[in-house]
């Protein structure tokens, strides 16, 4: 049985959306003197919040990316409130925005070391090269995420689209890990 459960912390959820719609960027730049727009070094706008704390890209397509939530929930709210702010500064929006999560990178504490090269002969689709990197990299096919496992038994989870896969993911590793006396406390 485990001795401890994980300690997960969401560290950034990065969200693309759309409005179906092209948008002038310069239009923007112009009536929203904090964005940034450097067209000759990228095409898209970034668009900050300080609440929720967010970098949205704009691309003239209509098309959105969002980084730097701390949630499903706030990736959402940030584009919704990229786009009413939009809207207030006489942007024409048309439609709503329909957005999606693309992934959610986590970090979390087993509560215990981990024997590491223990773990990468028993773990299936597990790579460990302390030479070139000092993590095991753990690809879980169920919810499908990527996994950094160090020796401290710390660890970071990305490939999320949900939350809960998050700690499904550092869950299952974690009982594995625990299955195999993989775990030392």
């Amino acid at each position: 049985m485990p001795q401890t459960q994980p300690i997960i912390s969401i560290e950034n959820v990065v969200a693309s959306a759309t409005i179906n719609q092209k948008v002038d960027l310069n239009q923007i730049t112009r009536d929203f003197p904090d964005v940034e727009y450097h067209p000759d070094q990228f095409p898209g706008l970034v668009f900050r919040l300080k609440s929720p704390k967010t970098a949205t890209l704009i691309f003239s397509s209509g098309k959105m990316v969002c980084t730097g939530a701390k949630s499903e929930e706030q990736a959402k709210k940030a584009v919704q409130t990229v786009v009413q702010k939009l809207r207030k500064g006489g942007v024409e929006i048309h439609n709503e925005p329909i957005i999606e999560i693309q992934n959610i990178v986590a970090s979390a504490s087993l509560g215990g070391k981990v024997h590491l090269e223990e773990a990468a002969r028993q773990l299936t689709k597990s790579m460990y090269e302390p030479e070139q990197f000092p993590g095991l990299i753990h690809r879980m096919s169920d919810p499908k995420t990527v996994i950094l496992l160090f020796a401290s038994g710390k660890l970071v989870c990305t490939g999320a689209k949900k939350e809960v896969e998050v700690y499904r993911a550092v869950n299952n590793l974690h009982n594995t890990l625990e299955e195999k006396n993989l775990m030392l406390y």
